[in-house]
């Protein structure tokens, strides 16, 4: 393995792509393959067998390409397949799981709010993170169909704004002040988000904390590269048009079955 191999990021379609550029702009000579498996999206509803299948296929296309260190950029994933992962490849994985310490630690009225897939909000782990904080008031939604509307380009629709209206008046009104996104597709809901939430309210993304842990994975075990300039890939096993969308046709996307 070498320094100039590329880091290999993976998600259940292109919500992934919050964390890919999180990456990209803390490492920007790092070569990168972003992989969106948006035929099976969204994992949350999948079982847990499933879920870890799903990743170890995406885990070995990455492998195939000399992947470096592999970041499960799917909250669901982490939650439900990290440990698998880890125990069966001998390569460094960077997991996200939703930021709940930072909401817990700096909450004033000990009140949080997460929104985040069944799947996540199921898993053994997620549960094991709450525990850390019972005396924080955490309140759980399920964002039904969100992901999909995401994966179908409708971000600014009506019926998103609808859906997340009802999700989040509950919270707002058991006075959170910190809404945590629980799944990598929903930073791109923050616009719409903000103009539902008074301003108070803190949002918190895994982004920008996946990112520096990837640098500092990378400099203890493997090296960063030592590439003046990246060519990001990204390839999807469905139409490319919204993946490229929003990558806002900057690079270049690949259809390819996986």
């Amino acid at each position: 393995m070498n320094n100039n191999q590329p880091i290999g990021v993976f998600d259940s379609g292109i919500g992934g792509t919050s964390i890919w550029k999180a990456i990209h702009e803390l490492l920007p000579n790092e070569q990168t393959i972003y992989l969106a498996d948006s035929k099976n999206a969204p994992y949350g509803q999948k079982s847990k067998q499933e879920i870890i299948a799903l990743s170890m296929k995406n885990t070995e296309f990455l492998l195939k390409m000399e992947c470096k260190l592999i970041v499960v950029a799917c909250n669901t994933a982490t939650t439900n397949a990290i440990k698998e992962l880890r125990a069966k490849y001998d390569i460094p994985f960077i997991g996200i799981e939703p930021a709940i310490k930072p909401a817990a630690t700096h909450s004033k009225t000990q009140t949080i709010g997460i929104l985040a897939t069944q799947g996540t909000l199921n898993s053994e782990l997620f549960h094991k993170t709450v525990e850390r904080y019972h005396e924080t008031r955490i309140i759980e939604q399920i964002g039904h169909g969100l992901v999909q509307l995401i994966e179908s380009g409708n971000i600014d629709s009506a019926e998103m704004h609808q859906l997340l209206t009802e999700y989040l008046t509950p919270m707002i009104e058991a006075n959170i002040d910190y809404l945590v996104l629980g799944c990598s597709h929903y930073p791109y809901l923050i616009p719409q988000i903000k103009k539902i939430l008074p301003p108070h309210i803190h949002i918190i993304d895994s982004g920008e904390a996946v990112a520096k842990q990837t640098q500092n994975v990378l400099k203890d075990k493997v090296g960063l590269s030592n590439l003046s300039e990246s060519h990001p890939v990204f390839y999807t096993n469905t139409d490319p048009k919204v993946l490229s969308d929003i990558l806002d046709n900057k690079f270049e996307v690949v259809r390819k079955d996986f």
